[in-house]
């Protein structure tokens, strides 16, 4: 099976890469913009005819929370028109589209883990742009995957785990945010579980929405506590209130996702979020500096 990898330079296009010695069966194409510029229609039409993908795993996104609002245009042609261009290419191909969407589509006024079937109500251009990806792949895929996120982190590039260990080794105290719930998600645990579902996901009619996180609840603290602990670092985390560390784009202060739609429709586990968390230092250690 043909699998083509769009953003393939970022956290999640990464962890792929790192997996894909475990699934022989599957040939991968990775692309970033400098091999196919998704935002350019014609681009992506001619791409997918010369190669043929069975599958497509859209790893590309613009994740800049607090710079989308000012920068709404690039956050709309990276996150909605891009998809677009992909999941019309992909139907002319018969191709399946999987693509990564994320829990800031809600608002976070639900204190139950949210299903996928609950109400959206993005508060930002971030989530806004993204829930607009989400409907490209309802309207123009023949074939679509949609997997919803939540506080995503891996060993490759910049992200919440690497930012804590690099502040944490710089300051005696961190202030983090308590009051935002929600799951950390580790890139390598997504990867995995995406590489496995997409045979029987290839076999499904139209379009599906699922929701993946690791398993367990958490703050921003509580997060960055573990963090500190697991690095060994000598670092007080100290939790604040949303309201002492003010930022542009207004995030949903509660934000669990329900997995139990994609755990029983494809039969996988889910691990807990700290082990991944331990498991992404103890790989970080072994990186050289």
């Amino acid at each position: 099976m043909r699998i083509l990898i769009t953003g393939s330079n970022g956290q999640l296009g990464n962890e792929i890469r790192v997996l894909a010695e475990n699934y022989p069966e599957y040939e991968f194409i990775y692309t970033d913009i400098d091999e196919l510029d998704i935002s350019e229609p014609n681009k992506v039409e001619d791409f997918f005819s010369a190669n043929r993908p069975e599958a497509i795993i859209n790893c590309a996104a613009y994740t800049a929370v607090d710079k989308a609002e000012s920068d709404k245009h690039l956050a709309y042609l990276i996150n909605t028109t891009a998809v677009e261009n992909l999941c019309k290419a992909a139907c002319q191909i018969d191709a399946l589209m999987v693509h990564i969407s994320t829990d800031y589509v809600f608002d976070g006024k639900y204190w139950s883990p949210y299903v996928e079937n609950d109400p959206t109500n993005p508060q930002s251009v971030y989530g806004r742009s993204k829930l607009a990806g989400e409907e490209a792949v309802w309207k123009y895929a023949r074939k679509g995957l949609i997997i919803r996120t939540s506080w995503l982190y891996s060993a490759f590039g910049n992200n919440f785990v690497k930012t804590m260990i690099k502040y944490g080794t710089e300051r005696e105290e961190l202030n983090v945010v308590s009051d935002q719930i929600g799951t950390p998600t580790y890139a390598r645990d997504l990867a995995k579980a995406i590489l496995d579902i997409i045979p029987n996901a290839l076999e499904m009619e139209g379009s599906s929405l699922y929701h993946y996180s690791n398993e367990g609840v958490a703050s921003w603290y509580d997060f960055a506590d573990m963090i500190i602990k697991f690095s060994g670092i000598n670092c007080i985390v100290k939790p604040i209130q949303t309201k002492d560390y003010p930022v542009h784009a207004v995030r949903p202060c509660f934000s669990v996702l329900n997995k139990a739609k994609i755990k029983e429709t494809f039969n996988i586990t889910i691990p807990n979020w700290r082990e991944s968390v331990k498991d992404c230092i103890q790989r970080l250690k072994q990186q050289p500096n």
